[in-house]
């Protein structure tokens, strides 16, 4: 098999899976196993590549795991590298009607592996090549919904694994101070942001950057010594125990890797770091080494152990791998590999803080998504994107779909002072299938806002079963997500972000959010309804018996509103 010769792969054995002719490199000996209708194992335990074609018909996108641009790439683009602090191994080939075309994963969850993908610009197919240090790869061709084929490839990755259960309060909405206070956290405006947040209806607080530092530059010269800042919070056991009696979780942020120039324990690691990133003055310590193991989880278990907090919010778990390579292993260094160096970090955390909270709160954050990861973690989040609803949705879209059981989390939510409320709802709306994290002054907020967050968050809350553990179906990747659904045989619950027509189911409730300008919402379904409408506040503006012929149906809901549907 020709191709662009840069993704050549020299001497190779063929294996067949179903139509597709697979080259394998670095091994003759590859086991085939037919699982399901149109979805295959091969095993290639000492192959270092494979590489296949397919006809590059009715295709419409190529997704990734790392949330971006769904275009259908060609032969040239750069790899999606995965591994255990970067990325998860799977990609999916999406088809007309958001059908699958080819969704390919890999078992590897911790070393690095990539997936080189495009169009042969001569031929009109689509090319895969697979690297790696032997291969156990999960190729389904089945033309289900392409979520439904990245979800039996999450069912696959749990196989043989006893992880920790997802506690229920991992899926409850969230306040964070980041958006909303930055670095000017004190005891005095957290309290208060978390009282307010617990009548809305949030039932966690995440107090980020600044607890630690009195320093207000940015930046992360004064991480690393992870003491609290006592002119903010002069007894900080104190102020856990006054957030947590209001009812609420706590969770405070650790930027795991860094230690700045301004810390004790930048002196006493010298000589133990990856790498010294100029741009935010710190540098980045070697997991590799049990001393700084020890360290840092020494670190992150005191607020657990001794100041009373629910769980931790850990940043930058990404910045462990070095652009370009991991440097060579210093004398004194236990593992040779980074990534294993990390590994044994958050597993001997994990074991340490599950001593003290058995059910301990624990975030992590998109683009370290590995299924490697998650014994370590209950919550993540989508990376950072203030103030961009449509970027919001399609990241925590794009977790949900690779999250396994964890419980997966919105970017934090702000908005401008000046913001109608109808917009505040739709904010929220772009959240609706992952945890909402608010992070606005909420001392601030007209009441048509509280009003509105607070009917949300009520729905978040309510239907968590539906929205969360569901089946969950987006469609139009390429689109971004225009419409999305999810249910759960009693409920089916709808956002729709454009303008697209909204099939009713025969039975059950139906719940649709419109997130969309135009109000007029296009149903087709058969029999009769009881049809409520309520803005984006919550307040029902209609309500009215429907009869759905054959053909469409037309009810109009409010930018920011909800249509109930419940059958007779």
């Amino acid at each position: 098999m020709q191709v662009w010769e840069p993704y050549a792969l020299g001497e190779t054995a063929t294996v067949r899976a179903g139509e597709v002719e697979m080259a394998v490199a670095g091994t003759a000996d590859a086991a085939v196993t037919r699982v399901a209708d149109g979805v295959w194992l091969i095993d290639a335990p000492t192959a270092t590549a494979a590489q296949w074609r397919i006809p590059c018909v009715d295709v419409t996108a190529f997704w990734t795991p790392g949330s971006g641009t769904f275009w259908v790439p060609p032969i040239w683009s750069a790899p999606q590298e995965s591994r255990l602090t970067k990325g998860s191994p799977v990609v999916s080939l999406v088809g007309t009607g958001s059908a699958n075309v080819c969704t390919v994963a890999l078992a590897e969850s911790v070393s690095p592996v990539s997936f080189t993908a495009g169009v042969i610009e001569e031929t009109g197919e689509f090319v895969f090549t697979l690297r790696g240090q032997g291969l156990r790869i999960r190729l389904d061709l089945s033309k289900r919904p392409f979520s439904a084929a990245i979800a039996d490839v999450t069912a696959w990755w749990q196989v043989g694994r006893h992880l920790p259960p997802t506690p229920t309060a991992a899926r409850l909405p969230v306040y964070s101070t980041w958006y909303s206070m930055h670095q000017e956290v004190s005891a005095e405006s957290v309290e208060l942001q978390a009282g307010l947040a617990k009548e809305l209806g949030c039932e966690t607080i995440i107090v980020d950057d600044g607890w630690q530092t009195a320093d207000r530059a940015r930046g992360y010269a004064f991480c690393g010594d992870w003491e609290p800042n006592t002119t903010a919070f002069p007894d900080i056991s104190g102020h856990v125990a006054r957030v947590r009696e209001l009812g609420m979780a706590y969770l405070l942020w650790y930027a795991i890797p860094f230690v700045g120039k301004h810390n004790a324990a930048f002196e006493r690691f010298e000589g133990k770091f990856l790498r010294y990133l100029d741009h935010m003055d710190a540098a980045v310590l070697d997991p590799r080494y049990p001393e700084v193991r020890r360290f840092l989880i020494d670190k992150l278990a005191q607020p657990v152990e001794a100041w009373g907090v629910d769980g931790l919010k850990i940043d930058f778990v990404d910045r462990f791998a070095t652009p370009g390579g991991d440097p060579a292993p210093g004398e004194g260094t236990d593992c040779a590999e980074v990534d294993e160096g990390v590994r044994r970090l958050l597993h001997d955390l994990d074991v340490r803080l599950r001593r003290t909270a058995p059910e301990v709160l624990v975030e992590h954050r998109q683009p370290y998504t590995s299924p490697g990861l998650w014994p370590y973690a209950n919550m993540i989040r989508a990376t950072d994107c203030p103030l961009s609803p449509q970027e919001n949705r399609q990241r925590t879209l794009d977790l949900r779909l690779v999250a396994g059981p964890i419980a997966v989390h919105s970017d934090m939510i702000l908005w401008h002072p000046d913001e109608p409320a109808e917009q505040v709802a739709v904010h929220l709306i772009n959240a609706l299938f992952s945890v909402p994290q608010i992070s606005v002054d909420l001392s601030a907020q007209r009441p048509d806002q509280l009003a509105a967050i607070g009917f949300w968050l009520e729905i978040f809350r309510r239907h968590l079963g539906t929205l969360q553990l569901g089946v969950l179906e987006p469609v139009q990747p390429e689109h971004g997500y225009p419409l999305v659904r999810a249910y759960d045989g009693q409920t089916t619950i709808i956002a729709r972000y454009a303008p697209l027509p909204v099939d009713v189911p025969e039975s059950g409730e139906l719940l649709v959010a419109n997130a969309d300008p135009d109000p007029r919402v296009v149903l087709f379904g058969e029999g009769e309804a009881r049809a409520e409408v309520y803005d984006c506040g919550g307040t029902l503006v209609q309500a009215t018996d429907l009869r759905l012929e054959t053909g469409p149906a037309l009810i109009d809901v409010p930018l920011g509103g909800l249509l109930k549907l419940r059958r007779g």
